[in-house]
């Protein structure tokens, strides 16, 4: 079966598209595995689909590298909205739906190939520190870890010890480090289903903030956050703990199309 696909990336994380609404393809974990191969297939961190979805303007799956479907992906949410204004679904506004609910995304610059695109992520209650650390579900489950020297961190062998601890649901955990620095936060994350990390991972960045921002009582509402990948802005309202009107604010570029055959 030949599949026509799209290759885009959101501050590096990067993830393989596909128009799912009249193909209605249901891949299994090893089709999804050999796409995101980066030596056999065409190469990302995940798949996604965009299919049709009653009320919305689209439905959003996503999967892993590993070939398992998975929970929220905020820059691949931004991505699909990017892919969805290619496809002339959506002008400047989206509405769309993920495996952990509804989402709007607005598209507020576009340049050709490179969209700057706002998402809003869901409310969350940010529970106590563990040994203050947090643990965050901004769509997907994060263990946030607060840091210095970021850059000389081994953050695979650090992560994989934390990984699948028993304190986790037996999906386990992503893990981010955080550092926080005079005008921004560093960000460096691993991610379940890569099993590596990754250049930005966009519900990490919003669990970190969150997380900043509890430590951080006078905060503004608002953090710049640089990854290895690029830049981006959260925003948010914050009572206490419970944080909501949360944006993930970041760019949603297309890398390149093509058709490839799928046994």
């Amino acid at each position: 079966m030949k599949i026509e696909f799209y290759k885009y990336h959101g501050t590096g994380n990067d993830f393989i598209i596909i128009d799912n609404r009249i193909l209605n393809w249901k891949p299994d974990h090893q089709q999804v595995a050999f796409l995101c191969d980066r030596h056999m297939g065409i190469g990302s961190d995940g798949l996604m689909l965009l299919s049709k979805m009653e009320g919305f303007d689209f439905g959003m799956t996503y999967f892993n590298s590993d070939g398992n479907e998975s929970t929220m992906c905020g820059n691949g949410g931004r991505c699909l909205t990017a892919f969805a204004r290619l496809l002339g679904m959506v002008d400047h506004k989206a509405r769309f739906y993920a495996i952990d609910g509804e989402h709007e995304a607005y598209i507020l610059n576009e340049a050709d190939k490179h969209l700057l695109i706002k998402l809003k992520m869901k409310d969350v209650v940010v529970e106590e520190p563990i040994g203050g650390n947090f643990f965050i579900d901004t769509g997907s489950p994060h263990y946030v870890i607060f840091t210095t020297n970021i850059n000389r961190l081994d953050v695979i062998k650090k992560a994989r010890k934390i990984r699948y601890d028993t304190c986790f649901a037996e999906e386990g955990t992503n893990v981010d480090f955080v550092e926080i620095k005079n005008d921004h936060l560093f960000v460096r994350s691993y991610e379940r289903g890569v099993e590596d990390e990754t250049l930005s991972c966009g519900t990490g960045i919003t669990a970190s903030v969150l997380a900043a921002a509890v430590n951080t009582p006078d905060n503004p509402g608002f953090f710049k956050v640089k990854t290895r990948g690029g830049e981006l802005h959260v925003s948010f309202r914050q009572v206490k703990n419970i944080f909501s009107d949360i944006w993930l604010e970041g760019p949603a570029e297309l890398v390149f199309r093509g058709t490839i055959e799928i046994d």
